[in-house]
């Protein structure tokens, strides 16, 4: 019976899916699933080491370790020993085949997608072969469980991260340009003056042609002809 439904490889820093196994789960409740480790794969810088976020049909494992992170949907049925036995051989099977250039470098999701075999092969042993024959490793890794305990998440950490709650995307807010007014110069001092002067000079003529306009409207239309 497979009790590790789901894996992926990704980016610590910034959450980038690297690399995942094929999805042949589509029922309502794995697809929120999806959405929460999705979600939780934002916040992995917070949670350096091992971790995990338990609902009632599934539950979330992840491995986290310097650039590169595994993370799992699980069967609640799944030991957490073989969940974590089987992110850690996950871990070193990507860490083996790409080096820490290439995956800073990735700008795309899915950068690594034939890493997908790597995943599948691991996933369907984890899930077929009899725990009999991992016994060493998983002994090894509930001793390390023991000497530290994987971090445990509540159902909110997963649905809250980088902002985003209950489905809605936040508000990002950017703070005001900030301006700085500078000292007036004795050159544009001296320039609004002159913008000043000759704006009342312009007003003055404006006056005194209307007067004169007023009072003589026959040289007035001659001036007229004339310009025109």
């Amino acid at each position: 019976m497979s009790m590790i439904f789901f894996a992926c490889v990704v980016r610590v820093r910034d959450g980038l899916p690297l690399s995942a196994s094929t999805d042949f789960y589509h029922t309502q409740d794995f697809l929120e699933w999806r959405r929460r480790l999705k979600s939780l794969a934002l916040r992995l810088a917070q949670y350096p080491g091992r971790g995990s976020a338990e609902g009632r049909d599934f539950s979330i494992h992840f491995s986290s370790f310097g650039d590169v992170a595994c993370m799992a949907i699980c069967s609640c049925q799944c030991p957490a020993t073989m969940a974590f036995c089987f992110l850690e051989t996950l871990w070193w099977e990507f860490t083996a085949s790409y080096d820490t250039t290439c995956i800073g470098l990735a700008s795309r999701p899915y950068a690594f997608l034939e890493f997908d075999n790597i995943i599948q092969k691991v996933k369907w042993h984890f899930n077929y072969v009899s725990s009999s024959q991992m016994e060493s490793s998983l002994e090894k890794i509930q001793e390390e469980l023991k000497l530290q305990p994987p971090v445990v998440l509540t159902l909110e950490d997963t649905d809250v991260a980088n902002g985003v709650m209950n489905g809605h995307a936040p508000m990002h807010l950017e703070p005001a340009p900030n301006f700085r007014m500078e000292p007036v110069t004795a050159l544009g001092i001296l320039s609004l003056i002159l913008n000043i002067m000759c704006a009342a000079l312009n007003l003055i003529r404006g006056v005194h042609l209307a007067e004169h306009s007023l009072q003589d409207p026959g040289n007035w239309f001659c001036w007229l002809d004339q310009t025109s």
